[in-house]
């Protein structure tokens, strides 16, 4: 794979909320969470019903999973390529993962948040942190299952792992639980629906923090 990364997932173009006043830049939504917990649902949920809502794609060295696509899933890379990739500084973080690499492209959060867009991005515990030391205006978000043995039904019926891979994913998850301590918000995935809701409720209510919005022009407007 030569070249930029081509991401552009999201939702149609639509209405911004007329709720939300301008602003000049866009942040960054990481969500992050167990190995199960349904990051990839809520995420898609989300970017068919938020406006101004782009998904970041990443990179990755493992083999697509049944039904996967390149350039739509994950960016598919050997690995060669994900090291002349980091080589070249192309990757806002990058991280190993149950023996793969993952990385995000850094280019297309830079532009679509300089254009106003958000963007939103699932990824690792690892590449969270890694984000949060470089990246100072990211939201972060942590996913949770309603309960280990919910999450071990999950990843079963996912039908990707083995028996042993799916263990290692359950005691990876015991520890990671720990690590929604370093987020700025829990969702617990109990049901889908609620879920969605209350993440699409942490982007509106981002939208209209004071740091974010264009007050003063409003409120000079508000005052002629």
């Amino acid at each position: 794979m030569s070249g930029d990364f081509h991401i552009g997932q999201g939702s149609d173009p639509a209405p911004a909320n007329p709720l939300v006043l301008r602003r000049s830049r866009g942040f960054l939504i990481v969500l992050s969470g167990p190995s199960g917990a349904g990051k990839n649902t809520i995420v898609g949920e989300v970017l068919g019903r938020v406006p101004d809502l782009r998904y970041s794609i990443s990179a990755s060295t493992r083999p697509p999973r049944p039904g996967e696509v390149d350039g739509v899933n994950y960016f598919f890379l050997s690995e060669k390529e994900f090291e002349q990739r980091v080589k070249s500084g192309d990757f806002l973080e990058w991280a190993t993962v149950y023996g793969h690499r993952y990385g995000t492209p850094r280019k297309y959060i830079e532009k679509m948040t300089a254009s106003g867009q958000d963007v939103i991005l699932d990824i690792d515990i690892q590449g969270a942190m890694k984000i949060k030391k470089t990246w100072e205006d990211a939201v972060f978000v942590f996913l949770l299952p309603p309960s280990l043995s919910e999450l071990e039904k999950r990843l079963i019926l996912r039908g990707s792992d083995t028996e042993e891979v799916v263990r290692h994913r359950l005691s990876c998850a015991r520890e990671e639980l720990e690590a929604v301590f370093d987020y700025d918000y829990v969702i617990v995935n109990d049901d889908k629906e609620k879920a969605v809701s209350a993440l699409m409720n942490i982007i509106y209510a981002e939208r209209c923090r004071v740091k974010r919005c264009e007050c003063r022009e409003f409120i000079d407007d508000l005052r002629r």
